[in-house]
């Protein structure tokens, strides 16, 4: 409770912790709060200290631009809290100009608790609910960027943990900032031209299997080896990665890791050598698709394909992949690939979309033209400085809503809450690639690390959340309410 009279909360924590409250489901103006220092500021480190001169005389990003003629003093500052994808070089500030106003960008931790810091930004394969900021400021939203699997922080994908952020920019297309098609440059890339199929089947004669499976990344929570492991019993898979590795690649370049990784030209033309390559994505959830469906569907060799469940959403038509789990088995699905690696006319109906107006899917069309941030394109923002701009329009726009709110003394509405959905990215429990739960062993590493890691961010985003309601100032009690929970959980069962 900090210092005063034994079993009292001091009126401005009180104050504090009503704004945290309400704070925790989305942001408000708290009416009469406006004392000098911030709810909470003197729990901070004392490494928290007030902003100096490089947030006044920041150099100017200009952005999109604008009209806004404030000076740099008067601009909401949004706080990058992961630092590293600080989208600017070479300084730690910078200011922005938006379409609805400027603000200034920084990734010093020197501006957390200033009062004209409006959001913090984290990126969410960085996010640990033990290192979060506390105690959370009633005057900030907290803005999540993940691009990546959600494998990275399964917290994310617990209503708990999602409703921690007010503003998201995930793969799901529901989140407020979509990053769904970050992996694909544009339409002419599903376009490139495929190895003409006398040459895949020469390839073939030459001993090479009509599968290529290639992974180094093992033991993931789609649990893809175990599914791969059985349908090599009945298919030639010719696996290249450190996951089920049967064969070599064929040169010394080929080998290293850094190529493999690119879209190095030799290492495309090996790709595009197969006819079909093994797709499965390390995790699954909606619209969490990476380069390993879109390459393959550039270089013509065609996806089977594990992962997004909404798939088909953005296929070019709705012929051009495989999907795995409309196979009743492995079995099955090798069968069927077996029909078509002896039927070429059937193959290649699945390149059908490289062809003129071959693509028909006006969705994934109007998609990519309505992007506003580009893929490898220097001549458009990349998302970061767009996840920016979206976040700074808006914290301008809540800025003078708040203002018009209390000019009025009431007539004029308060800021609305923003709170994170759970479709923003509720990806669901990882299950087995092939069989079931009760089928697998005790032992099993996947079960032991992937279960387990999903339940336990569930506990931690109840813990952080909890933390947030009390007015927790001091992070290291974050496994205190971890253990609460656990005993919490033990005396239900």
């Amino acid at each position: 409770m900090g210092e005063g009279e034994p079993g009292r909360v001091p009126r401005r924590v009180l104050a504090c912790l009503w704004a945290i409250l309400v704070l925790a489901w989305g942001p408000l103006m708290v009416v009469g709060l406006e004392e000098e220092v911030p709810c909470g500021a003197q729990e901070w480190a004392p490494a928290a200290v007030a902003p100096g001169a490089a947030f006044v005389a920041a150099a100017s990003y200009r952005g999109p631009g604008n009209n806004d003629t404030r000076n740099n003093k008067a601009l909401p500052i949004l706080l990058w809290w992961s630092g590293s994808l600080f989208p600017h070089f070479p300084g730690d500030t910078e200011r922005i100009d938006c379409p609805r106003g400027s603000c200034l960008v920084t990734r010093s931790r020197r501006a957390a608790r200033h009062r004209r810091t409006k959001a913090l930004i984290f990126y969410g394969t960085d996010f640990r609910a033990y290192e979060a900021p506390l105690p959370r400021l009633p005057h900030q939203t907290w803005a999540l960027f993940h691009e990546e699997s959600p494998m990275n922080n399964y917290l994310l994908s617990h209503p708990p943990g999602i409703r921690l952020f007010n503003y998201t920019a995930t793969f799901r297309r529901e989140s407020d900032y979509p990053l769904t098609l970050q992996w694909l440059p544009g339409v002419g890339y599903l376009r490139g031209p495929a190895l003409p199929l006398a040459q895949k089947d020469e390839w073939r004669r030459r001993g090479y299997g009509p599968v290529l499976y290639l992974q180094s990344h093992c033991d993931v929570p789609s649990d893809r080896d175990r599914y791969v492991r059985e349908l090599m019993k009945y298919i030639q898979v010719d696996s290249y990665g450190k996951c089920l590795h049967n064969r070599e690649l064929p040169s010394e370049r080929l080998r290293d890791t850094s190529t493999a990784t690119t879209e190095d030209s030799e290492f495309m033309t090996f790709i595009a050598r197969y006819k079909f390559h093994l797709a499965l994505e390390n995790a699954i959830c909606d619209d969490y698709m990476t380069e390993k469906l879109w390459r393959p569907m550039h270089l013509g060799a065609v996806p089977v394909y594990r992962g997004s469940p909404a798939v088909r959403d953005w296929m070019p038509n709705n012929h051009s992949i495989i999907l795995i789990d409309d196979f009743e088995s492995p079995q099955e699905l090798a069968k069927y690939l077996h029909f078509l690696d002896k039927n070429g006319e059937e193959y290649m109906k699945y390149l059908d979309y490289k062809s003129l107006g071959g693509i028909k899917n006006q969705f994934l069309l109007e998609s990519l033209e309505k992007r506003e941030w580009g893929v490898n394109d220097m001549t458009l923002p990349n998302y970061l400085n767009g996840f920016e701009c979206f976040i700074c329009d808006r914290e301008n726009t809540r800025v003078k809503e708040e203002q018009e709110h209390k000019k009025s003394k009431g007539k004029s509405p308060a800021p609305r809450p923003r709170i994170a959905q759970v479709k923003h990215m509720g990806c669901p429990m990882p299950t087995p690639g092939f069989g079931s739960v009760e089928d697998i062993s005790g032992g099993d590493s996947w079960k032991e690390m992937w279960l387990q890691d999903y339940w336990q961010s569930l506990d931690q985003g109840e813990a952080l959340t909890a933390m947030i309601h009390r007015n927790e100032s001091h992070q290291g009690r974050f496994w205190d309410y971890m253990h609460e929970i656990f005993l919490k959980r033990m005396n239900q069962h």
